[in-house]
């Protein structure tokens, strides 16, 4: 009988013990959690904060006991796994005061990672908090509550920071958002991430973009004060640190198993790592790029997930292997979802891409259904792609409605190395309440389609200045109302519907530079101005996009 060790519940943890028990109904199956609880919602934590979800129990998945009867694991709960002895297969246990040693055939490290707590003066303060398990999130909703017309701030604009301040607000909370970089929510690029902002600010968040902490200072029983490196100071009456997390791999310093320069563990395709019978998965592994390659870890539940099925079925003989991590992610900002997967700019010009050059993006603007049919709501909609192959290497998309099916399905064409001409052609389902025949990926594929293929030569928003000095002749093809509300220095209004009549005005010699809304229109009459000679480029994304660059 085969004996199998699982460290860590939750996610990736249970899941492999669960298939596991699937595969090998004889096994001995022994699941090590140093909490009490080994299955629960850890994604949920900050909406029970907010109090969307009002009891704590909906947080709780599986209770051990239940998870016992079902699968016929022994589930020790409290207990923790403080040495891995590799060679002689045996890991030692600590419950409480009382340690021993259990054998193992195989062993699944999903222990996951710890939130940082760097060495800030007065970080110990006990206001400060993290949100990783379900009794940070109890210690967080009681301070959320007890001052619930008081002062928060937040450190850190990832995901975790973002959800922390948009339900401490929810809660009635003065909430300050401090992020040491210039724009919150690392997969977004620059021009994209804005909307989100401007959502946090509409809903009464303060962002101090570009801050660093320098310092915590204690006030009284109540209250502290954040100091910040430019000198500010906030008073807080409860803080959230939200910085990211590290790896929990301290107690395999000895162990031989192979360990990264950041701590992760160190995995094959196999989710094996450098030990015989040892298999890890989750927040603590370094696994790989899926499109370069190249490593890559990703603490979200979903790839989790999927590794300690594919390590418990390796277990099991089943030999399966991991894929790699694409990067797909999405979350809630008050009004708005913001989802992205693949690749942004940022990360593309790490691995030495350049725009123009290696890769260029569409901007759209499409809605979530035809807007004949009520509700229909516009979303932005980014797509990047290479130009030596047409693949597509990553989008981002920000909207009330529509953004999550739309970045799934460019989820999974970027999974099979799809390229812009696999959107032209997806057969998306459609009826009035739900899309549109021309879906927004459809129509983002027939705009990469014409880049390549040279019928368009979109302008981006930050080489508009260049072009102008350059002496381009800015039409702005809006309504006169709409250009009377703003338009671009210099523009001449020329409504669309109106610019055939008026090509006399034009000049031959002079770029044409169109902008209208959303850049639609200022295709179709690029198009026409080229056929007919005149040198004319269209604005990407109209003054809608050109509009998030103000706050850039």
């Amino acid at each position: 009988m085969s004996k199998y060790i699982i460290v860590g519940g939750v996610a990736g943890g249970a899941t492999a013990a669960a298939r596991l028990r699937r595969l090998d109904e004889g096994a001995e199956i022994v699941l090590v959690e140093r909490g009490r609880e080994i299955s629960f919602a850890n994604c949920g934590l900050p909406y029970y904060v907010g109090g969307t979800i009002p009891e704590r129990d909906e947080l709780l998945l599986m209770t051990p006991e239940r998870f016992h009867n079902l699968f016929n694991v022994d589930v020790r709960i409290q207990s923790e796994v403080i040495h891995v002895d590799t060679k002689q297969k045996i890991v030692t246990i600590k419950a409480g005061e009382k340690e021993y040693a259990e054998n193992y055939d195989a062993l699944v490290l999903s222990h996951g990672a710890k939130p940082l707590r760097p060495p800030i003066p007065g970080i110990d303060h006990p206001h400060i908090v993290t949100l990783r398990n379900v009794p940070d999130a109890d210690a967080m909703r009681q301070l959320a509550q007890r001052y619930a017309k008081g002062k928060a701030v937040v450190v850190g604009g990832g995901f975790i920071g973002v959800e922390a301040a948009e339900n401490l607000r929810e809660r009635g909370m003065d909430v300050t958002l401090v992020e040491a970089v210039p724009h919150i929510l690392a997969p977004f690029d620059n021009d994209m991430v804005v909307l989100a902002e401007k959502e946090l600010r509409q809903n009464g968040v303060n962002l101090l973009l570009g801050r660093g902490v320098q310092e915590f200072v204690s006030v009284n029983d109540d209250e502290l004060e954040v100091h910040l490196a430019d000198g500010t100071a906030l008073p807080a009456n409860l803080v959230v640190l939200a910085i990211g997390v590290r790896p929990d791999t301290a107690f395999l310093s000895d162990s031989g198993i192979r360990i990264g320069e950041r701590g992760h563990i160190l995995v094959n395709e196999y989710m094996q790592t450098s030990a015989e019978g040892v298999y890890a998965v989750g927040d603590a592994v370094m696994t790989f790029d899926h499109q370069t390659g190249k490593e890559a870890a990703l603490a979200l539940a979903g790839p989790a997930n999927r590794q300690a099925r594919l390590a418990a079925d390796n277990i099991a003989g089943r030999k399966r292997q991991y894929k790699g991590v694409v990067g797909s992610s999405i979350l809630k900002v008050f009004g708005l979802t913001a989802a992205s997967t693949g690749k942004n700019e940022r990360a593309l010009e790490r691995e030495g891409l350049v725009y123009g050059k290696d890769y260029r993006y569409t901007l759209t603007y499409p809605t979530s259904h035809v807007t004949y049919y009520p509700g229909a709501e516009v979303f932005a909609l980014k797509m990047i792609f290479s130009l030596q192959d047409g693949k597509v290497l990553g989008a981002q998309a920000i909207g009330k409605s529509g953004v999550d099916k739309c970045i799934d399905t460019v989820a999974a064409v970027l999974q099979f190395g799809g390229t812009v001409y696999d959107l032209i052609d997806i057969e998306l389902s459609y009826a009035p309440p739900f899309g549109a025949a021309k879906a927004p990926l459809n129509m983002a594929g027939y705009y990469a389609d014409n880049i390549l293929n040279g019928l368009a030569n979109p302008l981006r928003p930050a080489e508009l200045g260049q072009v102008i000095e350059q002496g381009a002749m800015v039409i702005d093809l809006r309504s006169p109302a709409m250009y009377s509300e703003g338009h671009i220095d210099g523009a001449v209004n020329i409504p669309a519907e109106q610019l055939r009549r008026n090509l006399d005005k034009l000049d031959k010699q002079r770029t044409i530079l169109l902008a209208c809304k959303t850049g639609l229109n200022g295709y179709f009459m690029e198009r026409m101005l080229r056929q007919k000679g005149f040198k004319a480029r269209n604005l990407m994304g109209g003054c809608a996009y050109l509009a998030n660059f103000k706050d850039l």
